[in-house]
């Protein structure tokens, strides 16, 4: 393929200035990308100098190709990517101060230190280079990956990513369909299986509740309930109920026409309730759980990051271990679970996910796709809100 003979010939560029700058600069701790012509060691990317609304997006073709600084990373080629609401919040600064915490010390000294900054989290592509310590990939193999959002995303040509985080792509379905689910199956996993307990044994029959159904994480989350055999009740606006029953729900919701309270007081107690709204919601919500009987409510609108942003870390982290402690407490002493959920990215449960899909139990939900040339169109489209499913990204 002539992307890949291109990228050899970039690669090899670099790799020898890489080994050049080692032997004369003799700077052995540092990690930066090391630079060359811009024929041999530049990418097309999309990314922000800076915090703030849609106009800091900027394209150029100027962006470093990343290279492997740890033995267990590979090198994908982007083919498709996709616009999630926490790349939206990103743009806008959201979650700085924790997410420099992660990023590379060296760089985080500065204030301003991770731009130029590219957002993106998911990526459907083909491996180019695998570290020494990667046995599970090769180049030329097709696979999926969510980046965690402290890591340099995934509008561009190629993105780095750690071995544990990367996933074959499921064999039913293309890029652009692939590039729809990491980010919001690997955070509805979280929510569901991890946090909440619930997987293919032991969900049957149970009765499920999702805020916000009509989402990307909504939507994944009725498919792998529905294909764990549970009773799932969606809740969404009237013109998304067509989507969610179709999806499986069994139940539908509309909290347009009337007080989502009044009608879930029709319907039998709750095992499970999935929030994707947040706000006055959980206020409210965890009284339709059944009681003492190890039912759970997991939110995913947490003051988290926030906190941290406001506050600084350690009062931010001391603030959200009291809150999530306090409420904990309040509701264990009225017979249910209270717990916090967030993305978790793996590639070992996007195996699990890849499974699903192929056996045709999950399937892609995308509301509309977008040409490279048009990201800042994308990032408008999803801060509007109202999503029926994804927005995707063709990078390729």
């Amino acid at each position: 393929m002539e992307f890949l003979k291109t990228y050899v010939l970039r690669r090899n560029a670099c790799t020898a200035v890489c080994f050049w700058r080692s032997k004369v600069v003799q700077k052995p701790s540092v990690r930066r990308i090391s630079t060359t012509s811009p024929r041999s060691t530049i990418m097309p990317a999309w990314v922000i100098d800076k915090y703030g609304k849609n106009e800091v997006l900027r394209f150029t073709q100027n962006m470093m190709i990343p290279i492997i600084h740890y033995p267990n990373e590979v090198i994908v080629k982007v083919h498709a990517a996709s616009v999630n609401p926490i790349d939206v919040n990103m743009r806008s600064g959201y979650g700085a101060t924790a997410l420099n915490m992660k990023r590379d010390p060296l760089h985080m000294k500065i204030k301003g230190e991770e731009f130029p900054l590219t957002l993106g989290r998911d990526v459907s592509g083909v491996v180019m280079e695998c570290g020494l310590d990667v046995k599970y990939f090769k180049p030329g193999d097709e696979v999926w990956a969510a980046v965690p959002p402290w890591k340099q995303g995934t509008l561009s040509e190629f993105v780095v990513v750690s071995g544990n985080e990367v996933s074959h792509k499921p064999k039913s379905l293309t890029h652009t369909q692939a590039a729809s689910l990491p980010y919001v199956a690997l955070t509805a996993w979280s929510a569901i299986n991890k946090v909440g307990g619930l997987n293919d044994k032991n969900c049957a029959g149970k009765r499920v509740l999702i805020l916000g159904a009509s989402g990307g994480v909504g939507t994944f989350a009725i498919q792998v309930m529905k294909a764990w055999d549970a009773h799932v009740t969606a809740v969404c606006s009237q013109d998304a109920s067509g989507l969610v029953r179709k999806l499986g729900a069994d139940d539908v919701i509309d909290y347009k026409s009337g007080s989502v309270e009044e009608q879930l007081k029709s319907l039998k107690p709750f095992d499970f309730i999935l929030d994707n709204v947040g706000g006055s919601t959980e206020t409210w919500a965890p009284d339709f759980l059944k009681k003492w009987s190890g039912a759970t409510y997991v939110t995913l609108v947490t003051p988290f990051l926030l906190n941290m942003d406001r506050l600084g870390i350690a009062d931010g982290m001391l603030q959200s271990g009291f809150t999530i402690g306090s409420k904990a407490l309040k509701h264990f002493w009225k017979g249910v679970h209270y717990r916090w959920a967030f993305f978790m990215a793996s590639g070992p449960y996007l195996d699990d996910i890849a499974e699903l899909v192929d056996a045709g139990k999950i399937r892609p939900v995308i509301e509309q796709t977008f040409p490279f040339s048009k990201v800042p169109e994308a990032f408008l489209k999803v801060e509007r809100g109202h999503a029926r499913g994804k927005t995707v990204i063709n990078v390729v």
